[in-house]
């Protein structure tokens, strides 16, 4: 019966086709099937050389359809056949895709067979949950680095951005989210990422294990923009189906920014004016519609609720941290870790600024001994950083303030407690009792 379905699961009892009338830049436009068509549908281009390119509608301009492809536009030209099939658009997603590695239009990219077939479709595109009817952040999530779970202590369905330049460990620290943090599913996107490092990636960092639980979504930075934009929705659309079984779904994005570059490239071929940094006004509008979808599920008749707890990373141009898709995603999650490049040229990682990173769930999930054990340690980090130089050139000498005092006495064994190497593993409860030890007070 499964095999049945998979038969006509892609097959349309109508056609429509058209012509492509011009192509300009990025953009398509098409002629003959515009009153049949909404944004989002897609379409085939047939090119002179009897090869298909899948396109998506973008927008209108009076009779003609604007397109882009989710291809190249090679052999595409005036009078070039577009047919409009009428089937939905969205992923077969079922449980079958755990171990696995995908395009964003949920093609297999590790060789192996076709993806969920005979299962519904699951739109990429949808609302988030009502904001009155979902669940609250759950319980304390492991992240598996003990200076997140120590500093930016995170809950279930709780999202944070992890903000740095390039070349600061941004990668890493997100493999070692995917490999160790305590959840059931882990669903990675990897956009605009570099094609090289991809097999890196799945191999050397998440490994056969991490591998095993996780579903990975490619769109390298060689493809078109409508794919690398589409990379992120397929994700969340396959985080969504595994939260509504009532599972704990760990969402990676490396990186929020190349898929803002990809909404960019997308709205400034379609005319829109550029605003922001070249940036046009659709971006700032995009980006709350799908962050908004990560977070607590519905709660079902038990009251049980599955989770989509989201990392983001998101790309700084020059270390400058108020850039404009740093400032907006900053306001939209709720949490922020920096990484910071002067730690990483230290040779200390994950490069991670304690000052400078928060979590909007902390104090509150966190016992209030807890909670004095952090402030006394930002407390030391902040007295060491402001007094660094003089300590430095040894104008400072031991004795002349108890508080500088016992930042040198103590910084040594922080540095050590911030410092993890990628395959170390670390828990919550260890972190805490970690970092008590180095003061001499009792566990928490």
């Amino acid at each position: 019966m499964t095999r049945f379905l998979s038969i006509f699961q892609d097959f349309s009892l109508y056609e429509a086709r058209g012509k492509v009338r011009d192509v300009t830049g990025l953009a398509v436009s098409v002629t003959g099937v515009t009153p049949l068509l909404s944004i989002g549908d897609r379409l085939t281009l047939h090119c002179r050389d009897e090869g298909k390119v899948l396109a998506e509608v973008v927008g209108f301009r009076g009779p003609e359809t604007l397109l882009m492809t989710f291809g190249p536009l090679d052999g595409i030209g005036p009078g070039s056949a577009a047919t409009y099939d009428f089937l939905p658009v969205g992923l077969p997603v079922d449980d079958g895709w755990l171990g696995r590695v995908v395009d964003p239009l949920g093609r297999p990219m590790d060789g192996r067979e076709r993806l969920g077939l005979g299962r519904r479709r699951r739109p990429v595109r949808c609302a988030p949950p009502n904001a009155t009817e979902r669940a609250r952040l759950g319980p304390r999530l492991s992240l598996g680095v003990r200076v997140l779970d120590a500093f930016t202590t995170c809950r279930e369905g709780q999202r944070l951005g992890l903000f740095a330049g390039s070349g600061v460990g941004k990668s890493t620290l997100l493999s070692m989210l995917a490999r160790q943090a305590s959840c059931d599913v882990a669903v990675i996107a990897l956009v605009g990422e570099r094609g090289r490092e991809v097999r890196e990636f799945i191999e050397d960092d998440l490994g056969e294990e991490g591998l095993r639980r996780s579903v990975v979504v490619v769109a390298t930075s060689d493809t078109p923009p409508l794919m690398r934009r589409e990379a992120p929705y397929a994700a969340m659309a396959i985080a969504e189906y595994f939260r509504d079984q009532g599972k704990s779904v760990l969402l990676l994005m490396d990186s929020v920014t190349r898929f803002c570059l990809a909404l960019r490239e997308i709205g400034l071929s379609m005319g829109e004016p550029p605003a922001t940094r070249g940036y046009p006004p659709s971006v700032f509008a995009t980006l709350p519609m799908l962050l908004e979808r990560a977070g607590p599920g519905v709660p079902d008749e038990g009251g049980k609720a599955g989770s989509i707890t989201g990392l983001f990373t998101v790309l700084v141009e020059g270390d400058d941290q108020n850039e404009p898709v740093a400032d907006a995603v900053r306001g939209i999650l709720d949490g922020h870790v920096v990484l910071d490049r002067r730690i990483a040229e230290q040779g200390r990682y994950p490069a991670v600024d304690v000052l400078r990173s928060l979590s909007r769930s902390v104090p509150g999930c966190n016992t209030p001994e807890e909670n004095a054990l952090t402030r006394r340690a930002r407390g030391i980090l902040a007295t060491y950083q402001d007094m660094a130089d003089m300590i430095r050139l040894g104008a400072y000498k031991m004795g002349g303030d108890p508080l500088v005092d016992e930042a040198i006495e103590k910084m040594p064994r922080l540095e050590r407690f911030l410092s993890q190497d990628r395959h170390d593993v670390s828990t919550l409860a260890g972190a805490f009792s970690d970092l008590a030890s180095i003061f001499g007070t009792p566990v928490p």
